[in-house]
C-alpha cells in the first residue's frame, strides 16, 4: 500500500469526478478497507478526527479588568486619600463601592466561550468502519483518511469524504448550508467544480443521512473537514467591546477628568483665598471629586440592561450578554437569512394546475387544512396521488402541537395538499403498493416510483417541470391522453418562468403504464404522460411585512445573505417590501469570490441579494459592511452562520431551529425564529439607550448641589459650614438616587423611537447638552434650594446670621439633614422631569411605570433612615430637623418639573419656527 506520507491532507476536488475503483486508488485504500496497522500510522500522521478548541481568556485577566478602570482607579485614589486625611470610614466606604460594582460587573459579563464546545458535539462518538476487511465500530476520533465508513439513516456523518456506494441517498446537510431541504446524494462520478456543498457525491462531518445509506472513503478529517474551517473561522475572531461598552469607558474618561479638574481646580482656590490647611484641602478635594463621580451609575447601567433582558425574553428575545441589549439599538444593518426567518419555513402548495385548470389552495404550513377553489375533481386527485405515490415523506401529527413531517419539506407539503384535495394517504399507500424506486438525482432532478395500480404497474414522476417535459410525448385532458405539442410546452414553460418570478416552486408531475418490474439499466422515464404542475413556496411570516416597514422608517438597511437560489430570494425580498426599487442586484457565492474590497463596498451602497453562499462569504460581507462603519447584526441557524455570528456586532441565533453551535455563537436568540422579534428587539434596545440617558441625566442633576456646598465652603473661608460632606453624597449617590434611577431604566420605548435614525457612533450619552439640562438648568434650581434649606434649619434654630454657623453639633447635623431630604425631594421632581427630553411629562402618562412611585417610596423611606434612625445619623452624621421643615421641602418637588417644562415649551416653539 502507498506510504502515509503521499494520501493528501485534504482530497482534492477532481476526486468528485473519479469513478469509485479510482477514488480507492487516490486516497490509498481499498474495498476491503484499511488494515489496523496503516490505520495507526496514519493517525500519527494527520491527528485525531476532532475539532481543537481554542484557549479561553484566562479567568483572573476578565476578573481583573472589571477593578482597574479609568472610574475604578479615581475611586481606589479617592479612597486611599481617605484614609490619609484620617476619615476612615469614608475611604472604606468608598472602596466598598468600588469592590462591589467590580463584582457586579463581572458576574453579569461573564460568559465562558462555547461555540467550538458545540462544533464537537456535531460530531458523533462512534463510527461504522471497515478495518482489516471486517464491520467494526470504532471512536470516531480515531478515523483517517483512506477509511472506508458505512453509514444509513440516522446516522450523523463523521468525517468528510467521497461516496462509492449509495442505495436511496439523502443526507440534511442543513447544519453547514443555512437550508432545511434534503440533498439526494450518489456515488456516480460528477464534474468538478461550482459549491463543493453541492457536489452530490461528497459528504461532509457534522451532516445527517435522513435516508438510504451508503458507503465513503474517508477524504479529510479533524480541522481540515469544512465543519473544522468554520471552527478555525469562528475562533479566529476576536470579541470587540460592543458601542455600549465603548461609550461607558468614554463616560468614566469623561466624568473622572471633570471631577479631577473641579477638584483641582477649587482646591487650588481654596488654598489661594481661603487660607485653607493642606490636610483640609485634601479633604476639600476628595469631596469635590466624589461630588462629580457618579458611584451609582455603573450598578444602574448594569441593572438596567438586566431589566432590558427581561423586557425582551417577553417579546421572545433570550439575551446571553448584557451589552448585546443596547447594541441593537444603534445597529444600522442586518443581514438576515431567508428560510425560517424572513419565512416559515414550512413547504406549501399554493396552486396545481392540471389541463388548463388551475386549483387554489387555502393554508399554511403542514396543517391539513384550507380550502380549495374550486372544489377538487377528480383530475385534482389524480395528479395528486401521483405525487404522493412518488413521494418518501411522512406526514405526522404529534399528541400535543402541530403538525409536521418526517423527509423532505418538498414532499410534505404534496401530502398536505393532498389531505386538503380529500385523499386518504393510508388508503392509496395500502391499495397501490410501491413495487420499485429510482432515487432523485440532482443530474436528472427527478425521481420515479413503480406501483401495482390494480393488474398493472405505473410510472409515476415528479420533477423539475422543464427536464421532465422532454421526456413527455402526451399530456393528460378530462378526454383522455392527448399529444403533447410545442405549442403545450410553450404555454408550461412560461407558467414555469412566471411562477419562479412570484418566487414559487414548481414540479411537474408525470405517469406512464409499464409491463413489468425495469431492469436496472432500463430508462423508465420515457414517454411519459404529463399530469400537470405543482406551485408551492416556503411562505414568508405574516408579521415580516410590517417589520421591514418598521426598519425602514427606523433607518435600519435589510440585506438578505442566504444559501438559496437568487431568484426565489429576490422573489420573496420584493413580496415582503424589503426590496422596493426597480432593479436589484443579485450576488452569487461565485461571483462574490471574484469581487475585490472596492466592488463589494459599491454594491454594499445599493438594494443587493446575496445567494448561494458558503460561510466565508458571510463573513466577508459582514467584515465589508463594518469597514463602512455599519453597527451590524446578523440572523444564522446553521453551523455555517456561526463565524458571522460572532463577527457581527450582534448575532442573533434561531432558538427553534437554530443549531447549538449558532446559538452559542451569538449574543441574542430569537425564542420563536422570527425577524419581527428582531425589531422588536430593536425597538427596547433603542429605550435602553434612552432610559441610561434619562437615569444618567437624573444622577449628573444632583451633582451640582453636592459640589456647591463646597465651593462655598471654599470661598467664605470656612466660615460657611459644607451642608453635605462627603458621606452625605455618597448616601444620595448610593442610597436614595439609586432606585429611583432604576424606575427610569423601566421605562417604555417612546412612540417615535422607531421613526428616528439609528444612534451615531459619533454621538455620546454624556453631551454638551445633557450637561448643560443636568448641571446648569437643572442642577442650579436644585442647588439653591438645598442651599435655602441648608440655611433655613439654622433659621428655625433661631441663628440670624449667614456666616460663622455651627460647623459640628446637632444643630449642624440637623441643618445638614435638611439639606439632604431637600435633594431628596428636588430629585423626585427631577425624576418625572427626566422621563423625557422632548415630550411634556404631562402627556407620559403615569400608569404603565409603577417603579416610579416604588421608587420614590423607597428614597423617602431611605432618607426617613438617615434622618430619625440613630445608627444611620451616626454613620452619615445627621438629626431630626423641626417638622415645620417638611413643609418647605414640598415646594422643592415640582421645581425642577416646571423648570424643564418650560425649557421643554422653548425647544417646541424654537422647532416650530425653524420649520
Amino acid at each position: 500500500m502507498t506510504s502515509t506520507q503521499s494520501i493528501p491532507a485534504s482530497a482534492s476536488d477532481h476526486i468528485a469526478e473519479l469513478r469509485s475503483e479510482d477514488v480507492y486508488t487516490f486516497l490509498a485504500s481499498s474495498a476491503s478497507g484499511l488494515t489496523s496497522v496503516e490505520a495507526k500510522s496514519r493517525l500519527g500522521v494527520y491527528g485525531p478526527n476532532t475539532v481543537t478548541p481554542a484557549a479561553p481568556p484566562r479567568l483572573l485577566s476578565r476578573f481583573a479588568s472589571n477593578f482597574v478602570h479609568v472610574m475604578a482607579a479615581l475611586l481606589w485614589i479617592g479612597g486611599g486619600v481617605a484614609f490619609l486625611a484620617g476619615l476612615p470610614e469614608l475611604g472604606v466606604a468608598i472602596w466598598v463601592v468600588n469592590v462591589v460594582n467590580g463584582l457586579f460587573s463581572f458576574w453579569q459579563e461573564h460568559k465562558a466561550e462555547k461555540a467550538t464546545e458545540a462544533l464537537l458535539r456535531l460530531l458523533p462518538t462512534t463510527a461504522t468502519v471497515l478495518r482489516d476487511s471486517l464491520l467494526e465500530e470504532v471512536d470516531a476520533a480515531n478515523l483517517v483518511p483512506g477509511d472506508v465508513v458505512v453509514i444509513e439513516a440516522g446516522d450523523r456523518i463523521s468525517a468528510d469524504g467521497r461516496l462509492v456506494e449509495h442505495v436511496s441517498l439523502r443526507v440534511d446537510q442543513s447544519t453547514l448550508t443555512g437550508e432545511s431541504r434534503l440533498i439526494r446524494k450518489a456515488s456516480d462520478p460528477v464534474d468538478p467544480g461550482g459549491n463543493r456543498l453541492e457536489m452530490p457525491n461528497l459528504v461532509y462531518a457534522g451532516t445527517t443521512v435522513a435516508a438510504g445509506r451508503g458507503k465513503l472513503v474517508v477524504t479529510a478529517t479533524g480541522a481540515r473537514t469544512e465543519l473544522g474551517a468554520i471552527a478555525d473561522l469562528t475562533q479566529s475572531l476576536e470579541e470587540t467591546p460592543s458601542p455600549l461598552q465603548i461609550e461607558l469607558r468614554h463616560v468614566s474618561i469623561t466624568v473622572s477628568v471633570i471631577a479631577v479638574m473641579v477638584g483641582s481646580v477649587f482646591f487650588l482656590l481654596a488654598l489661594a483665598l481661603g487660607d485653607m490647611p493642606l490636610a483640609r484641602g485634601f479633604v476639600f478635594a476628595l469631596g469635590m471629586i466624589v461630588a462629580f463621580v457618579p458611584e451609582g451609575l455603573l450598578p444602574t447601567v448594569t441593572l438596567s440592561l438586566a431589566m432590558g433582558t427581561q423586557r425582551m425574553a417577553v417579546r421572545n428575545a433570550l439575551v446571553k450578554k448584557l451589552s448585546s441589549v443596547e447594541t441593537l439599538g444603534c445597529t444600522t444593518v442586518i443581514c438576515t437569512d431567508k428560510t425560517g426567518t424572513l419565512t416559515a419555513n414550512e413547504m406549501t402548495v399554493r396552486a396545481v394546475t392540471v389541463d388548463g385548470q388551475t386549483y387554489r389552495f387555502g393554508g399554511v404550513g403542514y396543517e391539513p387544512v384550507g380550502e380549495v377553489t374550486p372544489s377538487p375533481g377528480e383530475e385534482l386527485r389524480r395528479l395528486l396521488t401521483a405525487a404522493v405515490l412518488a413521494s418518501n415523506a411522512r406526514l405526522t401529527k404529534p399528541a400535543e402541537g402541530h403538525w409536521s413531517i418526517v423527509g423532505d419539506p418538498t414532499e410534505g407539503a404534496i401530502l398536505t395538499a393532498a389531505v386538503k384535495a380529500g385523499i386518504d394517504l393510508d388508503d392509496i399507500s395500502a391499495r397501490y403498493p410501491r413495487s420499485s424506486e429510482v432515487p432523485f438525482d440532482s443530474t436528472r432532478k427527478r425521481m420515479s416510483s413503480v406501483n401495482q395500480i390494480g393488474a398493472d404497474l405505473m410510472v409515476f414522476t415528479k420533477g423539475a417541470p422543464a427536464e421532465l417535459l422532454q421526456r413527455c410525448e402526451s399530456r393528460y385532458t378530462d378526454r383522455g391522453s392527448a399529444p403533447l405539442t410545442e405549442a403545450d410546452r410553450k404555454v408550461v414553460l412560461e407558467a414555469i418562468d412566471t411562477a419562479a418570478g412570484e418566487g414559487l416552486r414548481m414540479l411537474g408531475v408525470a405517469q406512464r403504464t409499464v409491463s413489468g418490474l425495469p431492469s436496472p439499466q432500463q430508462d423508465i422515464e420515457v414517454g411519459l404522460e404529463f399530469l400537470g404542475l405543482i406551485a408551492m413556496h416556503d411562505p414568508p411570516r405574516p408579521e415580516v411585512e410590517a417589520a421591514i416597514g418598521k426598519c425602514r422608517s427606523a433607518g435600519i438597511r435589510i440585506i438578505m445573505i442566504t444559501g438559496d437560489y437568487g431568484v426565489t430570494a429576490e422573489a420573496i425580498g420584493r413580496r415582503i417590501g424589503m426590496i422596493d426599487s426597480g432593479s436589484i442586484r443579485v450576488v452569487n457565492g461565485t461571483e462574490l469570490d471574484e469581487l475585490g474590497d472596492a466592488e463589494l463596498a459599491a454594491i454594499l451602497d445599493s438594494d443587493v441579494v446575496f445567494a448561494r453562499t458558503a460561510p466565508a462569504h458571510k463573513l466577508r460581507v459582514v467584515g465589508a459592511l463594518q469597514a463602512r462603519g455599519d453597527v451590524v447584526a446578523v440572523t444564522g441557524d446553521g453551523v455555517n452562520d456561526a463565524p458571522a455570528l460572532k463577527k457581527a456586532d450582534i448575532g442573533v441565533a434561531m432558538g427553534l431551529a437554530g443549531t447549538d453551535v449558532a446559538k452559542e455563537a451569538a449574543d441574542i436568540i430569537l425564542l420563536d425564529d422570527n425577524f419581527a422579534s428582531i425589531v422588536a428587539a430593536v425597538e427596547e434596545g433603542r429605550a435602553v439607550y434612552d432610559n441610561i440617558k434619562k437615569f444618567t441625566g437624573y444622577i449628573l442633576t444632583s451633582n451640582t448641589p453636592e459640589a456647591i456646598p463646597f465651593v462655598i465652603f471654599a470661598f467664605s473661608g470656612g466660615r460657611i459650614p459644607i451642608a453635605l460632606d462627603v458621606m452625605h453624597i455618597l448616601a444620595i449617590d448610593l442610597g436614595t438616587d439609586l432606585a429611583p434611577a432604576l424606575a427610569l431604566g423601566a421605562e417604555k420605548p417612546e412612540p417615535d423611537v422607531m421613526e428616528r435614525p439609528p444612534r451615531s457612533l459619533d454621538a455620546h450619552l454624556i453631551d454638551r447638552r445633557l450637561l448643560v439640562r443636568s448641571y446648569l438648568l437643572l442642577g442650579s434650581l436644585q442647588a439653591a434650594f438645598v442651599m435655602a434649606a441648608f440655611f433655613g434649619a439654622y433659621r428655625l434654630a433661631g441663628f440670624e446670621g449667614w456666616l460663622d454657623l455651627p460647623s459640628e453639633g446637632p444643630i449642624y447635623r440637623s441643618a445638614t439633614a435638611m439639606a439632604l431630604t431637600a435633594v431628596v425631594a428636588t430629585q423626585i421632581g427631577n425624576l418625572f422631569a427626566q422621563r423625557s427630553a422632548r415630550v411634556s411629562s404631562l402627556r407620559m402618562g403615569l400608569g404603565h411605570n409603577r417603579l416610579l412611585w416604588w421608587g420614590i417610596l423607597s428614597e423617602l423611606l431611605v432618607i426617613a433612615l438617615i434622618v430619625y434612625v440613630p445608627i444611620f445619623q451616626d454613620v452619615i452624621g445627621t438629626a431630626p430637623f423641626p417638622t415645620v421643615g417638611w413643609a418647605w421641602l414640598l415646594l422643592g418637588v415640582p421645581l425642577l418639573p416646571i423648570a424643564d417644562e418650560v425649557r421643554k415649551a422653548v425647544a417646541r416653539w424654537r422647532r416650530r419656527t425653524r420649520a
